[in-house]
């Protein structure tokens, strides 16, 4: 049987700022990208959704990102290597202490927002981040763009880089994920994001916004906790993943 993991980004409101449905976004993945706190989320808010996830049976992902509450860490920060994987580590450690105090274990790493696109090609800050994980220890999987720089660097450190697909954004012809500043970036089409995700899930393939092919191998798929009506596009994509003969399973 085919199978797949999906996973939300969870974890990003801050006090009294709600940010997504977490518990409802729970009902339909089964891995959790968790905010640590530098690009949202504060501590509460990051111990409330890793109790929800331990209960809901999902698997708990540390969500890192650029030091950027402002700006949700959409903006790409010139910092230097080591800053940068010191900021990663401080992290991974910090939500590693909040998911072991709910009954949880993190079990892998995702970047967030600039940080991931930027990793894409940036080859100094990919290492850094791949060193980061690599300090921590246990040999967390990296969750990445396919054909990033950074998935090869965490290959090569003996980290295990897995690929994945995103339901809920349109892709350029080489692959990359389209700028939310561009419009369409978006997608919110429950049917349209269906049979993307379907079509992928079975035959390995993405259409680019201007109808190219994009042939790719995708171990996850994400769909964004913070995107308008993200609840019920979840339940839709796992329910027809499911009705097309698909497993829906975490990947570690």
């Amino acid at each position: 049987m085919v199978h797949i993991d999906l996973n939300s980004d969870v974890g990003e409101s801050f006090g009294n700022w709600t940010m997504g449905d977490d518990a409802a976004i729970f009902r339909s993945v089964s891995s959790a990208n968790v905010a640590c706190g530098f690009h949202a989320g504060e501590p509460s808010t990051i111990a409330q959704t890793c109790r929800a996830a331990v209960a809901a049976g999902v698997t708990i992902g540390a969500h890192v990102g650029y030091r950027d509450l402002a700006g949700f860490g959409r903006r790409f920060i010139d910092c230097s290597p080591t800053e940068l994987a010191d900021d990663v580590l401080y992290q991974i450690g910090a939500l590693d202490a909040i998911s072991r105090a709910a009954g949880g274990t993190i079990k892998y790493v995702k970047p967030h927002g600039a940080l991931y696109n930027t990793i894409v090609a940036h080859e100094v800050q990919a290492q850094a981040v791949v060193d980061a994980v690599k300090a921590f220890g246990g040999d967390l999987p990296l969750l990445l763009l396919p054909g990033s720089v950074a998935l090869k660097a965490a290959e090569k450190a003996g980290l295990r880089g897995v690929a994945e697909a995103f339901a809920d954004r349109a892709y350029n012809p080489d692959g990359t994920l389209v700028s939310r500043r561009e419009p369409g970036a978006v997608l919110h089409d429950e049917d349209e994001v269906s049979a993307n995700m379907v079509r992928l899930a079975n035959d390995g393939v993405i259409i680019a916004r201007d109808g190219t092919t994009i042939w790719t191998t995708a171990e996850s798929i994400c769909l964004h906790g913070d995107t308008t009506g993200a609840v019920s596009m979840s339940a839709a994509v796992r329910r027809d993943l499911v009705a097309a003969g698909v497993d829906i399973r975490s990947f570690v």
